[in-house]
């Protein structure tokens, strides 16, 4: 069965969770097809956004738990989730962090749930869009667990500590309305696929090596040195000054017509 789903239409591509009858919930094969659609996108130049959506009536309900029984049954699982096998991830871990490491901006449209493994999924896109009432959590605790696909790294970039630890410690699930407050929720909208759409074709339109810059900044911004940073500011910016989609960005605006890249 097919997992994952991905196709590309006016430099957007669509990456879509296609196993709608579970929820979308994650078994080997689907951690496999998410981190391979992602991979597949990192050195495409052609893309300058990613829009990211599960097909049903759910995101992604998390792990499916039935097909990861046997690594729970027992034994040491040291190896198995110590060894790095996705540059310094694991293929867990790599699921959500594959997304920041496509270098376009990636929205994610997200219904129903995201749980778990759904949660930390959607953290990795740059931007969440969610239905009214969606409901995200870290289901870990509910397990005995701790979460260990990229959320302690994802989830201090964008919640409060106090967010981060009831959220882990509870597992309780938590609205989109209150995800708005706490920082992981970008914003609602009554069909969030329509609105992720929306926002992956304006970025469409924009600078693609503009885009791509901006990205890579953000993310020197979120864990670089005072002085790392503002070094970054001024290369990025030098790379992009009388490039040619800047000269065409700015023959646009003169003409006041859409640049053309």
């Amino acid at each position: 069965m097919t997992r994952v789903k991905t196709e590309i239409r006016d430099h957007v591509a669509h990456v879509t969770l296609t196993r709608g009858d579970k929820m979308n919930a994650v078994d080997p094969d689907m951690a496999e097809a998410i981190v391979a659609a992602g991979e597949a996108l990192i050195g495409n130049e052609e893309i300058r956004a990613v829009l990211l959506s599960g097909e049903g009536r759910a995101f992604c309900a998390g792990l499916d738990v039935a097909s990861f029984g046997k690594h729970a049954s027992g034994g040491d699982q040291t190896d198995r989730i110590v060894t790095r096998t996705h540059g310094d991830a694991n293929l867990m871990q790599q699921v959500a962090m594959v997304w920041r490491r496509v270098p376009v901006p990636v929205i994610a449209a997200v219904q129903g749930v995201a749980f778990g493994a759904g949660f930390q999924l959607a953290l990795g896109a740059d931007v969440r869009i969610a239905a009214p009432g969606t409901k995200f959590a870290v289901m870990e605790a509910k397990w005995g667990l701790v979460p260990d696909m990229g959320g302690m790294v994802l989830m201090p970039t964008l919640m409060r500590s106090d967010v981060i630890r009831l959220m882990t410690y509870t597992a309780d699930p938590v609205l989109a309305e209150k995800g708005v407050d706490w920082g992981f929720v970008t914003e609602i909208a009554e069909d969030p696929h329509a609105r992720a759409l929306e926002l992956v074709t304006a970025i469409a339109e924009k600078s693609p090596s503009g885009t791509r810059l901006a990205k890579a900044l953000i993310e020197v911004a979120e864990t670089g040195t005072e002085a790392e940073v503002l070094m970054a500011e001024s290369v990025e910016q030098a790379k992009l000054i009388g490039g040619a989609h800047q000269i065409e960005i700015v023959s646009a605006n003169m003409a006041g017509r859409k640049p053309q890249f």
